[in-house]
Order: structure tokens, then C-alpha cells, then sequence
């Protein structure tokens, strides 16, 4: 909704109020009248029809239409995608990259600034003012909303795929709330995993990322017991895995392989493809995982690599080396409020039988967690390694 509104506003600020608006306005109706078959599209038309009002009857209009300028080379109306000029805008390299991957998850996505806070680990008045000034940036620099052309689109296609992935992620492991996933989120991210592979085809980083996308989320079905309580990897029932996606997210690693050197994209999509292949969680080829893992860091530093790194270290060579290679990262400020640091360290702890140590590490877990079916696993094991230490 707030794309296409964007598309006929080109003003972000503006199509927010009419987006708003539609929101108020069903709220009103719809109490009468109930939900109408196609409530997104029912909003959709209001935001627009507001917007129209607003350009209509404001001044404003004129004076910003010129600050933001339609590439006659997008595609007309019948196949017009209009999230993907909205992507590029918000990814624009005028703004700080930090700045383009909250911008886009807070407009195209719909986290609120809360969501995207937790998801950058800083504080939410930090993030509202970075989101607001990247607004500001986007009128001052008067930043198209558009697709690059071609020339342009090997070095813009880098930030957008940062956001596609932070938006997967997000939805994969939903910072708080009831549920342990956001499918909206992971649906999001997959279409425009899509797009971008329909408008690059050729492109390594584009086919690895959607690799990687199909490869995780073929996993979906499996994460989530009955009643809602989160099952591990290892004891997921691998039945249940989308076999469809796991087949077309090989593929796209295999392509991804053959279009040149690897990427990081390339790397992790392997890594989820020695997941994804292994007939059960015993039978985890670790020890290729670890290899890959060792890939990673040189191509993509950061200190969470590591932290997948060690518990891949723990898993091919025992608690003892996992918890080990964990230790220097204790001090990296980047993972001092990221939660599954402790929850790594603490399965490691009560796989040594230190149960008074793993204790502690599952109640500082506990305090930077705040997903319901997390916080409802990780309440079940603090119960047993208590327990376990008396």
C-alpha cells in the first residue's frame, strides 16, 4: 500500500499520512460494513484516492514533484512492481548503509521503529531520529524514486540486498512477539528475491541471496511444534522440509557457483544447503560446515560469523571447543546485546554438565529475549539445568 502510494506521491512523508488515513478510515467503516474481500486492496484505493485529495488541493505538490523523477525505463502499469523503486530509493548510496536497511525495513516492510531497533541492536530514539534524518536526506538530495539503469545497478544492488536479507531474517526469527516466525516478513523478502532474480539474472550475489532465502525457509513448516513450542534443528522432522525449495534453492546455488567466484551470499546459501541435505541432524557433515564457516570469515568478517563458526567448531569437535571458540568474542561490543551469544554459550555449558554456569547463561538470555516461543524454550531448559545443579 504505501508503495504504490509512494509511486504516485514521490513524496514518502506524504503517502505515510495517506496511508494512515486509510487505516483511520477503515476503522470506522469497516465496523459498520465489516472486512471487505480484498481489505488490501480496499486500502490501497483510499491511500491513493487521499493522496490525490492532498496533490490536488497542496501547493506542496508542486514544489516537490521535481525532487523526485520517474525513469521512463520502469515498466508500465500491467507490470509495474512498484516495491522495487521504493527498495532502490530507500537504498540510495546518498544515504549511510545503515540508514537504507532501516529506512526500508520501517517503509516497505512495516516494522515499526521498535522491530528495526531490536534487529540493528541500538535503541529505538536512535533509530527514530537515523530514520527520520535518512527522510530529510531523501527530499534534500533529491533521490529518485526509480530502478537504476543498467550501468548503475552492479554497484546499488549490494545495499538492496542487505535489505532483503535483514527483512528474511527478521521474519525468520521475529525479534518479539507470540510467534516464533513472521511469514509476512519471510514472504516479503522471497518476492523481492524474485524480482531482483528476474531483473539480474546473471548476477552471483541475486541467486545466492535467493538461494540462501529458499534453502532456510524450506525449514519453515518444521520449527514450530503442534502447540506452538519451538523445535530445534536437530530434532526437527525433516518430512516435513519443502522439498520444492530446497530443490530450486540447490539449483540457485549451483548457478550462483557457475556465474563467477563466491560470494558471501554463495557461501551461506552452501552452508544451508549441507543443512537442508542431510538426512537428519546426526548426520550433519560439520566438518564441512566448519570448512565453509572458515570461507566465510575471509570474505565476510563480522563478529556474528564467528559466533556461527564456534557452534559449528562445537558441533564437529565437542562442547569443550565450542565454548572456547565463544570466549574472545565475550568482549565484542557488537554481541553484547544479542541474545543467542548466551544461548550458545549455555547449551555448551549444559552439554559439559556445568549446570550452575548454564543457569546463569540461560537467565541472561532470558533478559534479551523477548519472543514468546523463545522465552518458552529457553524457560524449559533454566528449569532443567536448576534441576540438574541442586
Amino acid at each position: 500500500m504505501l508503495a504504490a502510494t509512494v509511486h504516485l506521491t514521490r513524496d514518502i512523508d506524504l503517502a505515510e499520512e495517506c496511508a494512515q488515513d486509510a487505516y483511520a478510515q477503515a476503522l470506522e467503516t469497516w465496523e459498520r460494513t465489516g472486512v471487505p474481500d480484498r481489505p488490501g486492496a480496499w486500502l490501497t484505493t483510499v491511500a491513493r484516492n487521499r493522496a490525490r485529495d492532498l496533490i490536488r488541493r497542496a501547493a506542496v505538490f508542486r514544489r516537490t514533484l521535481p525532487l523526485l523523477v520517474v525513469d521512463e525505463a520502469v515498466p508500465g502499469p500491467e507490470d509495474r512492481d512498484d516495491r522495487l523503486p521504493l527498495v532502490f530509493t530507500c537504498c540510495h548510496p546518498a544515504l549511510a548503509r545503515e540508514a537504507q536497511v532501516a529506512l526500508t525495513l520501517r517503509l516497505l516492510c512495516g516494522l515499526s521503529t521498535a522491530e528495526v531497533a531490536r534487529a540493528f541492536l541500538v535503541r529505538e530514539p536512535a533509530m527514530a531520529a537515523r530514520i527520520t534524518r535518512a527522510k530529510k536526506k531523501i527530499r534534500a538530495a533529491r533521490i529518485p524514486f526509480r530502478v537504476p539503469g543498467p550501468e548503475e545497478l552492479p554497484e546499488r544492488i549490494g545495499a538492496v540486498l542487505d535489505v532483503v536479507h535483514l527483512v528474511f531474517t527478521t521474519g525468520h526469527a521475529a525479534p518479539a512477539g507470540e510467534s516464533l516466525t513472521r511469514p509476512d516478513l519471510t514472504g516479503r523478502a522471497l518476492d523481492l528475491g524474485r524480482l531482483l532474480h528476474r531483473l539480474l539474472p546473471g548476477d552471483a550475489r541475486v541467486t545466492g541471496l535467493l538461494a540462501l532465502m529458499l534453502l532456510i525457509d524450506a525449514r519453515s513448516g518444521a520449527r514450530v511444534s503442534a502447540d506452538g513450542r519451538l523445535v530445534l534443528l536437530a530434532d526437527q522432522d525433516r518430512s516435513r522440509w519443502d522439498a520444492g525449495r530446497i530443490e530450486e534453492g540447490v539449483a540457485l546455488l549451483v548457478r550462483s557457483l557457475r556465474a563467477g567466484p563466491p560470494c558471501h551470499w554463495t557461501v551461506q546459501a552452501a552452508i544451508a544447503a549441507v543443512h537442508a541435505e542431510a538426512p537428519s541432524g546426526e548426520q550433519t557433515d560439520w566438518g564441512e560446515i566448519t570448512g565453509l564457516y572458515d570461507v566465510l570469515r575471509t570474505l565476510w568478517p563480522s563478529p556474528v560469523v564467528e559466533l556461527n563458526r564456534a557452534v559449528a567448531l562445537g558441533m564437529r569437535d565437542g562442547p569443550q571447543a565450542g565454548l572456547d571458540a565463544l570466549d574472545p568474542l565475550l568482549d565484542e561490543p557488537a554481541l553484547a546485546a544479542y541474545g543467542y551469544l548466551s544461548a550458545a554459550r549455555a547449551d555448551f555449558l549444559r552439554r559439559l554438565g556445568r549446570w550452575a554456569e548454564a543457569a546463569d547463561a540461560y537467565e541472561e538470555t532470558l533478559a534479551l529475549t523477548d519472543n514468546h516461543a523463545e522465552r518458552s524454550f529457553l524457560t524449559g531448559r533454566l528449569a532443567e539445568v536448576r534441576a540438574r545443579s541442586r
